[in-house]
């Protein structure tokens, strides 16, 4: 459902009425002008599993909304919000231009977040020294790693999957045994006849049952951002989740979830997969496993819709983007690289150029 009202939240400091944003690292709204720092209100809300079956059908109609305004990117279709008082700026997950609409979108509000735990200036250097890091990375980005304002604080949206699943599968034990053969070969132009150990296996079919327990299985609800990138910034200290709150979005932009509460419980099905098949093979035991079948009943399956801080950055190369991430609780860098074709290329001539050298040298 979509409505005309934007009603994006603002918290004036309690002793100038100054803006506030949140500060990374504190339970606060630190103003920037008189420096008094305007405490959150911590809920003693207890953090809850959603029941997965239940609210399935339902969610987006019945669980708690949020307004937000409608940003949705031209170039790679992310939506984020913009801050309070801000018509146009540059998408974090592309580079490109953003103008707002004046529409806003109601979308189901998460239940809990981890806050920023480092500053901009944090995770600047840290993601500075891995831009310094990179061999044969273009000067003209390590000149764009040289501005701290090129990192833009996200909140990125996530589901966490609990269930318990229960497994039949069929397949193969294999025991390895060895035998001693014989076998004839040639020695200094004569026959001889010699012995070897041969490995072989005996097969024989099984099938079974594994029960497996999971919780908080994460799974990008994003599809802004590369996987793989966001899954290197694991673990998170999902323990430390906080009951949501508008004031710990001040200052940063939130991305609305694209991969809808059931597409992405196939992913996590995925990720529990490979655990699953892992027990699968202990069960089976013996020397080698051969997995036919594997069938599996998830149940009691529950779910939370979580954002998790993301300082982030987009670089545009040769009209490619390249993005750059950084953990904002442990400042963990992850991301997408140029390589730059003049760096290699010098260093190939130049280590053609040695060779030759060494070449001419001992010829002479």
């Amino acid at each position: 459902m979509e409505s005309e009202t934007v009603t994006l939240k603002q918290f004036p400091c309690q002793q100038c009425g100054a803006r506030l944003d949140f500060a990374p690292g504190t339970a606060a709204l630190r103003c920037p002008y008189c420096s008094f720092e305007n405490q959150i209100p911590q809920s003693q809300e207890e953090i809850r599993e959603l029941d997965y079956l239940a609210q399935l059908a339902e969610l987006a109609g019945t669980q708690e909304t949020v307004e937000a305004e409608r940003l949705q990117c031209g170039k790679c279709a992310a939506e984020t919000t913009l801050p309070t008082g801000v018509v146009s700026g540059t998408c974090p997950f592309c580079g490109s231009n953003l103008v707002a609409t004046g529409r806003s979108k109601r979308l189901v509000k998460p239940k809990s977040l981890l806050p920023f735990g480092i500053a901009q200036r944090q995770a600047f250097d840290a993601f500075q020294g891995w831009i310094n890091g990179l061999w044969f990375a273009p000067t003209a980005l390590k000149n764009y790693a040289q501005s701290e304002g090129r990192l833009s604080g996200v909140y990125v949206p996530f589901w966490t999957y609990d269930c318990r699943t229960t497994s039949f599968y069929t397949g193969q034990r294999g025991d390895d045994y060895w035998t001693t053969e014989t076998y004839r070969t040639t020695e200094n132009g004569r026959s001889v006849t010699k012995t070897r150990r041969v490995k072989h296996t005996r097969w024989t079919s099984v099938s079974g049952t594994v029960w497996e327990s999971f919780d908080d299985v994460l799974v990008p609800a994003s599809d802004s951002l590369p996987g793989e990138c966001l899954q290197k910034l694991e673990p998170w200290d999902l323990e430390r989740l906080v009951p949501f709150a508008d004031e710990y979005l001040s200052g940063f932009r939130a991305e609305s979830y694209r991969v809808s509460l059931e597409d992405g419980f196939g992913k996590a099905k995925e990720i529990m997969d490979l655990a699953i098949r892992s027990s699968v093979a202990r069960d089976i035991g013996g020397d080698q496993q051969r997995i036919h079948s594997v069938r599996t009943q998830c149940d009691g399956v529950t779910f939370k819709h979580i954002l998790l801080p993301v300082w982030l950055s987009a670089y545009r190369f040769k009209e490619k983007v390249f993005r750059f991430l950084v953990n904002a609780r442990t400042g963990e860098v992850q991301g997408e690289r140029p390589w730059s074709a003049w760096k290699i290329t010098a260093l190939v001539l130049t280590i053609l150029i040695v060779i030759l050298v060494l070449v001419l040298v001992f010829q002479e």
